[in-house]
């Protein structure tokens, strides 16, 4: 069920996978796509208020691993609506194959969690991977899209991995760079994704520091419910509990 979890923004998904919607007048930004199967969510959501699909004016994503660029293409031709990645990630998003990763899935397949996520997925349609075919990169600085987010790099779940502030809404939208419910093990609380997802798991670690000083009442992950008890303390939970 679509929630405000923050002035304007506003939280879809399900219990897996979290992307987001940011209200701006008029205008919408989404944020990350989830799976190609939230399609139907996010059209319930829109026409609740209002609104449709053509109200998207941009589509930016935190990365571009699968379980959030799942609806990007189809809203892209849709609204029509620009979608935006950083420039390190502009190749998996194109093409949809995965950079290399730091560690295997398979010593996570005893766990109940996995199998969850697994079927989750196929429900979804993540069967099939999804190719954007036209991108806007970026590096860092302000977007100039509704809502005006400030691109925080934070490499290592991918190369280009980056978070997105809200400044004027105390919202950090931390994307994979933190999640509080790890679709691996199951465990819940603030914590890097687990190296069998990361590029770089240990540079993960190492670009929570870009989080720490920043001013956010809320903060909003792929993964999850919201934290608000601020990315101080997130990234020292986070850290606490180490690369899994």
């Amino acid at each position: 069920m679509p929630t405000e979890v923050a002035p304007g923004v506003h939280r879809l998904g399900n219990a897996f996978v979290n992307c987001y919607l940011i209200e701006d007048g008029n205008q919408l930004t989404l944020v990350d796509a989830g799976m190609p199967g939230f399609r139907s969510q996010l059209d319930e959501h829109l026409r609740s208020r209002g609104r449709s699909v053509g109200d998207i004016a941009a589509v930016i994503l935190t990365h571009a691993h699968g379980d959030h660029v799942g609806m990007a293409e189809r809203v892209r031709l849709d609204a029509p609506a620009p979608v935006y990645v950083h420039v390190a990630d502009e190749h998996m998003a194109r093409t949809a194959k995965i950079h290399t990763r730091d560690g295997s899935l398979l010593p996570y397949l005893r766990r109940p969690a996995v199998w969850k996520l697994l079927a989750m997925g196929v429900r979804n349609g993540a069967v099939r991977p999804t190719k954007i075919r036209e991108l806007t990169t970026f590096t860092d600085g302000d977007l100039d899209v509704p809502g005006r987010p400030r691109v925080i790099p934070t490499p290592g779940h991918s190369p280009g991995h980056v978070a997105f502030q809200l400044p004027d809404r105390g919202v950090l939208l931390a994307g994979d760079a933190l999640c509080t419910y790890n679709p691996l093990t199951g465990t819940r609380g603030p914590q890097v994704l687990p190296k069998a997802f990361a590029h770089d798991a240990l540079q993960a670690i190492a670009s929570l520091s870009a989080l720490e000083g920043i001013d956010a009442g809320v903060m909003l992950f792929g993964h999850g419910e919201p934290w608000t008890d601020g990315p101080s303390s997130a990234v020292a939970h986070a850290r606490e509990v180490g690369v899994t």
